[in-house]
């Protein structure tokens, strides 16, 4: 359930130290060929300092640095501080960072010995190996206090339905309350005896909010990211019907099977404080790749935030100029599993458009809970220009930013037409919503609503990397053209 993406953390946090010791190399080799031109300040008077007045050689260095980034990260690995991530002090980090600092010096000694690397110069080597343990240091503390932070706020967090309310529930339920920094929260327990209905688990402060056969309208009514059925064997047999609730909805199942086990294909065996467990995945995502795809929303987003800035003040002086009213339309949005947010976009409407729906509800051309016209008249001549070439949803960066969205994915629907979804399209939820994705490259407006959500749904069981990509690269001719924009 969290291994996974524990490993995933691991191997990023690896990745990083690699750059933070790759970034102090450099510098280290700097300091060390200019060190003459420093000393010059005289810092220390009626001190000589004995330099190799020969000129370093940086593609000699390089092979140092081969050798010393693997000993770094090796000798972190080695003093465990991948090993509980989340939940070290301050004081172990920094003790750790020693050892491996001191393991760095030792090994690399060594090894500098046995190759007999007489090119390296002594006080690089210190420069270095301070400079890369105080890089280290830094990045450590800047993290672990960063992700106390967003824990305190509240982020990357996973709100988790527990089904079941005996001991063992009970017990996972005050695991997660004892450990904050697995980011999970537990929004309420389900369970198959109607007595227990409204009453607290075993004093943990969940309280039982409904029965199995509640499980779909706690879905609908409640942000779920995961069901965890914590429940004794001999009632196994009455949560089919919920899991099929859980893969309908795209919520992902999780099922505590320290009893037996199980074979299943989708299926990833986990383990949490002890207890095994099966997790249906309705995505074939893997950690590694929702990493990859929330670093490249963020780089991409931001990117485009800055060198599009001139064009966003731009078309808000327009729509100002225009005609009356705010620059930006604000509406509240269904994001991941039912998270709602506020989607940003230029306004392209007359002030109080929305009033004046009922208006053109017989021009409506979508069959289905979404509301589309093909010549809207409450839109203004700007708003239809900036419709037209997809410039309105600019300000949708912002929300990839911050990561109530990404750049590829399920379009983002309200509230009011997101209640009136069938069962099997609100597994579209199971994904953060984007700003493209198959609907807008395959005809937007000309599509019905039913091959809107087929495309979605093709969207999440097809999903790689590869296909986001695939999907900006159709995108750019759709959105120059204004093909299906209306």
């Amino acid at each position: 359930m969290i291994r996974e993406h524990e490993n995933v953390i691991r191997k990023a946090l690896a990745i990083l130290d690699a750059a933070v010791v790759c970034a102090a190399f450099f510098l280290a080799f700097f300091l060390r060929k200019n060190f003459q031109n420093f000393y010059q300040i005289d810092l220390i008077p009626n001190i000589r300092i004995v330099a190799d007045l020969q000129a370093l050689s940086l593609s000699d260095y390089l092979v140092v640095l081969f050798f010393v980034v693997p000993i770094w990260c090796a000798s972190l690995y080695l003093s465990g501080i991948y090993s509980r991530w989340r939940t070290l002090p301050v004081s172990e980090i920094i003790l750790m960072v020693i050892k491996a600092a001191l393991m760095t010096a030792i090994v690399f000694g060594t090894a500098a010995f046995l190759f007999k690397l007489k090119f390296v110069s002594r006080a690089f080597f210190i420069i270095f190996l301070l400079i890369s343990f105080a890089f280290i240091i830094a990045e450590k503390l800047i993290i672990f206090y960063v992700m106390r932070f967003a824990r305190r706020q509240g982020h990357n967090i996973r709100r988790v339905l527990v089904v079941g309310s005996g001991p063992r529930a009970a017990q996972f339920i005050r695991n997660v309350q004892e450990h904050k920094e697995w980011g999970f929260k537990v929004v309420g327990a389900v369970d198959y005896e109607e007595t227990h209905r409204g009453k607290e688990v075993d004093e943990t402060g969940a309280t039982v909010i409904g029965m199995l056969e509640d499980i779909p309208r706690i879905l609908k009514g409640y942000a779920i990211d995961e069901v965890i059925f914590i429940v004794p064997r001999s009632k196994l047999n009455l949560i089919e019907n919920s899991l099929y609730a859980c893969e309908i909805y795209g919520i992902r199942p999780t099922l505590a099977v320290d009893l037996f086990e199980l074979r299943m294909a989708k299926a990833h065996q986990t383990e949490l404080a002890g207890i095994p467990f099966i997790t249906f995945e309705t995505t074939v995502a893997q950690e590694w790749q929702r990493f990859v795809k929330r670093a490249f929303d963020i780089i991409v987003s931001g990117v485009g935030i800055i060198l599009l800035s001139p064009l966003f003040l731009l078309v808000a002086v327009l729509i100002k100029l225009t005609s009356p009213g705010p620059v930006f339309f604000i509406q509240k949005r269904i994001g991941l599993n039912g998270r709602r947010f506020i989607l940003y976009k230029f306004r392209s409407m007359y002030k109080g458009a929305h009033r004046r729906q009922s208006e053109v509800a017989h021009m409506n051309i979508m069959k289905g809970p979404v509301f589309k016209v093909k010549d809207d008249p409450r839109i203004t001549p700007l708003g239809r220009f900036l419709r037209k070439f997809s410039i309105d949803e600019l300000p949708q960066l912002f929300n990839v930013f911050v990561g109530h969205m990404s750049l590829v994915g399920p379009r983002a629907l309200p509230a009011y037409e997101v209640s009136k979804l069938e069962p099997w399209q609100r597994r579209r939820l199971s994904m953060r919503p984007g700003i493209t994705c198959l609907w807008q490259v395959s005809g937007r407006s000309k599509l019905s609503f039913e091959q809107w959500m087929k495309l979605d749904l093709e969207y999440i069981d097809r999903w790689s990397l590869w296909l986001d990509f695939k999907i900006l690269l159709k995108t750019i001719p759709v959105v120059i053209f204004g093909i299906g924009a209306y």
